[in-house]
C-alpha cells in the first residue's frame, strides 16, 4: 500500500484524479489477486455503498454554491454534482452529460449509420474521438453495435483471465490479472461517463479513442499478455 500510495499521492497532487483511480485501481487489483481476504474487502464495500447513497440522498443541500467538499477541489464538487443533476447546467457544466445521453439515445436499434450521427457531425458532442467516442459509436451503431462491443469487452477480459488462471508463476500469474482488469476498468469508466453513470474524467475507451499513448500502452499491455500465454505453453511442452 505505501509503494502505491507514492505514485498516486503525487498524481493527485497534479492535480489528476481520474489518472490516480487508474492507477490505484490497478495496484489493488494485485493486491487482490495476491490474496487480500475478503474480510478487508467487504467492510470497504459496504462504506462504499453507504457513502454513495449518503451523497444521493444529501445532493441538493451540499451541492450548493458555498458549501466546500473537504479534500476535494472545486472543479471535481461541480463533477460529483453535475452527475448527480446535469439538468440543472445544462448549457454549461452538464453540457457533456447531457449531449453524450441524447446521442446514445438517438441511435436507436441499429444506429444512424457510419458517419451519419447528427450529434456526432454537428459538434453538439465533446471530445467526440477521444473521451465521448462511445457516444459517437451508440449514435451510429445504435443498440446493436453497442452489444457488439460490449461482447468484444468481455470476450478479451475473460480471455485475459483465463491467461492469469494458467500462467506458470506467481508474478505472471499477477501481472496478467491487473493488465486484464485494468482493460476492464478504462472500459467501465469510460462508457459509464459517457452514459451518466459515472463523473466526467479523462479516460479513453480502449483500442477504440482516438490518441497514440493510449493505443502502444494498451498495445503493450495485450502484448504482455501474449507472453504471458507462450509462456504457459513452453512450459507445459
Amino acid at each position: 500500500m505505501l509503494l502505491l500510495g507514492v505514485p498516486v499521492g503525487l498524481i493527485v497532487r497534479q492535480p489528476d484524479l481520474g489518472t490516480a483511480i487508474l492507477v490505484l485501481s490497478a495496484g489493488m487489483y494485485v493486491i487482490f489477486f495476491a490474496g487480500l481476504s475478503w474480510r478487508l474487502i467487504v467492510p470497504v464495500l459496504v462504506m462504499a455503498v453507504v457513502a454513495i447513497s449518503a451523497l444521493v440522498l444529501s445532493a441538493d443541500s451540499i451541492c450548493e454554491p458555498g458549501v466546500k467538499w473537504p479534500l476535494l477541489r472545486d472543479y471535481q464538487k461541480h463533477r460529483v454534482c453535475t452527475l448527480l443533476d446535469p439538468s440543472k447546467d445544462p448549457l454549461g457544466k452538464g453540457f457533456h452529460t447531457l449531449q453524450g445521453m441524447i446521442a446514445i439515445g438517438s441511435g436507436g436499434f441499429e444506429g444512424k449509420g457510419f458517419m451519419k450521427g447528427t450529434q456526432t457531425h454537428l459538434e453538439f458532442i465533446p471530445e467526440r474521438t477521444t473521451d465521448f467516442i462511445f457516444a459517437a459509436f451508440a449514435e451510429e451503431f445504435g443498440l446493436a453495435g453497442c452489444v457488439a462491443l460490449l461482447l468484444g469487452f468481455v470476450f478479451l477480459i475473460f480471455r485475459g483471465l483465463m491467461i492469469a488462471a494458467d500462467a506458470p508463476t506467481m508474478f505472471t500469474r499477477l501481472l496478467a490479472g491487473s493488465i486484464t482488469l485494468s482493460f476492464f476498468t478504462y472500459a467501465f469508466v469510460n462508457m459509464g461517463m459517457v452514459s451518466g453513470i459515472l463523473p466526467v474524467v479523462g479516460v479513453p475507451l480502449p483500442f477504440i479513442s482516438y490518441g497514440g499513448t493510449a493505443m502502444v500502452t494498451l498495445g503493450l499491455g495485450l502484448g504482455i499478455l501474449m507472453s504471458v500465454a507462450k509462456s504457459r505453453r513452453l512450459v507445459q511442452s
